[in-house]
């Protein structure tokens, strides 16, 4: 395993690091679960005292316990029950101040149609509870079931007819971490070999921790099958903890790493250029992604597939005329209607979308979760992606 240098630290020990965890410990609990109190236990309710009793020390402990888990599972002591707790908490209060928050119209028709306080607003209440707790069991199963499989097919004007009908099975964001999940990970494995692609990729966000903490959750993935090749890059939480430790472990796992480097695949006498870049989150740790560095060499005339994790890395790839991009990120904003915030960032949520005169980028919802292990009308994903030539309208 390569050894840690002050280069290659995680990134949260910037300022910028600094403040945002700083943000998550203490601003958002507040918003999360205070906000969610006042209109829940009060506003009218009058509920009897053991209910404010008890519902209060239950939002007094979800305030305390999002920045105790946070701090003790992604600090620097890194504990992971601390994390599960922490993570939990967080997905669970964005959830509650949403539907808080949509119980608000709820409370207005109400008060409208003459009901009266406090069975207006006990009624309010026992309804958002009743959603948040819906929501929950379904989130939760939505983010531990093996992903479904999305069959996608892509155009490229320059791919060769020996090419044609290539597949490509694309996983991404998998983030094992503090919750255990070897069996999820032989699961997806087993299920990405049923697709029998040619090639397999993994865009990044691999794993939260070094390679010694979460080998035995990434291990099924020394039997991913494909003929064609297995390729790999970083994304930014591989920067969190040791970037090229865990390109060193994927490389040992039998996967081709793309750190700003490209591969060339064939067949029936066709050739097609896979190169991969690092995620800009890399920069502040002098690496970062190269796409000249990657392409060089490379010949140009031939149609070019590039691993970039993240979506907003297309408008680099456009100017370079890179056939296709494969990204992940995002997760489809895992908990609705966090998607919202996502798009400041990203340009594109999910799906295949087209940029510049050539470039198509395909963004996967990400096939597992980061954090609170909920997905909320965000479904996860394994790829099939189905590259074919140009139409035959183009050829005449």
């Amino acid at each position: 395993m390569a050894t840690t240098t002050r280069e290659n630290r995680p990134s949260r020990s910037r300022p910028s690091g600094r403040t945002f965890f700083l943000i998550i410990l203490f601003v958002v609990p507040v918003l999360l679960y205070a906000v969610p109190a006042w209109r829940l236990l009060g506003a009218g309710a009058d509920w009897p005292a053991p209910v404010v009793t008890v519902g209060a020390a239950l939002f007094a402990l979800a305030l305390v316990g999002v920045p105790v888990g946070m701090l003790l599972g992604h600090g620097p002591r890194q504990l992971d029950a601390a994390a599960r707790l922490g993570d939990l908490l967080l997905g669970s209060g964005w959830v509650l101040l949403v539907w808080t928050l949509f119980g608000e119209p709820v409370r207005l028709v109400l008060a409208l149609a003459g009901v009266p306080d406090p069975t207006r607003a006990r009624m309010v209440a026992v309804l958002v509870l009743a959603a948040v707790a819906v929501l929950l069991a379904y989130g939760y199963r939505q983010a531990t079931r093996v992903p479904r499989v999305v069959p996608v097919e892509v155009r490229l004007d320059r791919l060769g007819a020996g090419l044609d009908g290539l597949r490509i099975a694309l996983i991404t964001d998998t983030h094992f971490g503090p919750i255990d999940r070897r069996g999820w990970g032989e699961r997806v494995v087993a299920e990405v070999n049923e697709l029998n692609a040619d090639i397999v990729c993994h865009a990044g966000d691999l794993a939260d921790g070094l390679p010694d903490r979460r080998a035995d959750q990434v291990a099924a993935l020394a039997d991913v099958r494909a003929e064609l090749g297995r390729y790999y890059i970083v994304g930014n939480h591989e920067h969190f903890a040791e970037a090229q430790a865990w390109l060193d472990h994927m490389r040992r796992l039998g996967w081709h790493t793309l750190h700003n480097r490209h591969d060339v695949v064939a067949r029936g006498g066709d050739q097609l250029v896979v190169a991969g870049i690092d995620d800009p989150t890399g920069v502040g740790s002098g690496r970062g992604p190269d796409l000249p560095a990657a392409l060089a060499g490379a010949n140009r005339e031939l149609p070019v597939l590039l691993l970039a994790h993240q979506p907003k890395q297309v408008a680099e790839a456009a100017e370079a005329g890179i056939d296709l991009q494969l990204s992940g990120h995002t997760h489809g904003g895992q908990i609705w209607p966090f998607h919202y915030l996502v798009r400041t960032d990203q340009p594109v949520l999910a799906g295949l979308s087209r940029h510049g005169a050539r470039t198509q980028l395909y963004t996967s919802r990400g096939t597992g979760f980061w954090g609170p292990p909920l997905r909320v009308f965000a479904p996860s994903e394994i790829t099939l992606i189905t590259l074919r030539g140009p139409a035959p309208e183009a050829l005449g």
